[in-house]
């Protein structure tokens, strides 16, 4: 099963729009792409995740697992999302031990949705 990490391409992360320069979102989206795919992800730009109030946001989603979303993410972050969205991708159900997320996982979840079908 492919692992989609979602990437809110429209985010402001907060910030007044600049002429002339590409919102944070979209930066970091061309950050995580210039990174490399892990094996089994597929990064995929959004409109718009709903979280405006802490973006730039991704998500990081497969079928038959849980779904994550994270906020306050930077192009900087573009090696530690990665990484997780690897681990994430390696799981059968998106559950990835705590001490196997990246920090930034850890401390910057904004929400965890079910599995619309049941988890084997």
């Amino acid at each position: 099963m492919s692992t989609t990490l979602h990437v809110c391409i429209t985010c402001r992360a907060g910030q007044e729009p600049v002429a002339g320069m590409e919102c944070p979102g979209a930066r970091l989206l061309a950050a995580l792409e210039a990174g490399g795919c892990p094996e089994g992800v597929t990064i995929r730009p959004v409109e718009c995740l709903s979280a405006c109030n802490t973006g730039a946001a991704v998500a990081l989603s497969a079928p038959g697992r849980w779904t994550y979303v994270y906020g306050r993410l930077s192009p900087e972050d573009a090696p530690d999302i990665l990484a997780g969205a690897g681990a994430y991708a390696r799981t059968a159900d998106g559950l990835v031990p705590w001490r196997e997320r990246p920090v930034i996982f850890r401390k910057q979840s904004i929400a965890r949705i079910p599995p619309l079908e049941p988890v084997p």
